[in-house]
């Protein structure tokens, strides 16, 4: 967005558009990719609780976050790609964020042989490795010098996935993804980092509706990661550039525990 004058006399200063002048008097600002979705949605509240400009890029529109960018669905990643960078860069023009945090994702199941595989797999390439790619590519444009990116693997990932297979080729890319951006010339700014999460299940509405009598004090509560990015962002026990973090979630108490390839 350009910067537009006052209707007053020369000499008037230079007037934010209504979205960034929130943002100028924030405590921080964020980009929350997936904003809509359980994880997401959970970050959007958390750091509006602070005080933080918050922006949602997601399918629909999440009418917590200060600002919005509807992802136009299509089946064309370039095209989808284009849209998500040019909205955000309308919305952001020259100002810099503190952080991106790409939380969208999904699951499916499906070995080799099932008959969902292909489109299973166009399903888990366009919710992870679509948006961890318009992420990383978001960072180099607006992230400050210093800041975090952070994406979404699978602690399930880290090893073969036979009985989900699209769902393991996304998140080993992910994880690929994130320990490409941490090397020398990747485009990210100066002193920034790349860290992936690598949850085992996250304790969202969808998988207590969907696996009721399993051991939910396994599972890891979403207030947890919000947290997690929330001290990363500050400087608080951030962890290398290009580290793979998996969350571990062991009756009711929760470790990062880093994973090493």
């Amino acid at each position: 967005m350009r910067r537009r004058g006052r209707a007053a006399g020369a000499g008037a200063e230079a007037e934010l558009p209504p979205a960034l002048s929130a943002a100028a008097m924030a405590a921080g600002r964020v980009l929350v990719y997936g904003g809509r979705g359980a994880l997401g949605s959970q970050c959007v509240r958390y750091f509006r609780s602070r005080n933080w400009w918050v922006a949602s890029i997601d399918l629909a529109e999440n009418e917590e976050a200060s600002a919005s960018v509807v992802v136009g669905a299509t089946d064309s990643f370039p095209e989808q790609a284009e849209q998500v960078t040019t909205e955000v860069g309308k919305l952001l023009g020259e100002e810099k964020v503190d952080a991106i945090l790409c939380v969208a994702g999904g699951w499916a199941g499906g070995s080799a042989k099932a008959k969902s595989l292909y489109k299973n797999c166009d399903l888990m390439w366009k919710q992870s490795i679509w948006t961890s790619t318009i992420s990383s590519h978001l960072a180099t444009k607006h992230l400050k010098e210093g800041g975090l990116l952070t994406l979404t693997g699978a602690q399930a990932a880290l090893s073969g996935t036979p009985g989900m297979i699209g769902y393991g080729m996304a998140k080993g890319a992910v994880h690929q993804l994130c320990q490409s951006l941490a090397g020398a010339n990747s485009g990210l700014p100066s002193g920034s980092a790349a860290v992936a999460i690598l949850p085992v299940t996250l304790d969202t509405p969808a998988n207590r509706k969907s696996m009721p009598d399993a051991d939910f004090s396994s599972w890891t509560p979403l207030e947890f990661i919000a947290e997690t990015f929330f001290d990363w962002i500050m400087g608080k026990n951030r962890p290398n550039s290009g580290s793979l973090i998996q969350v571990i979630t062991t009756g009711g108490k929760t470790e990062l525990v880093a994973a090493h390839l």
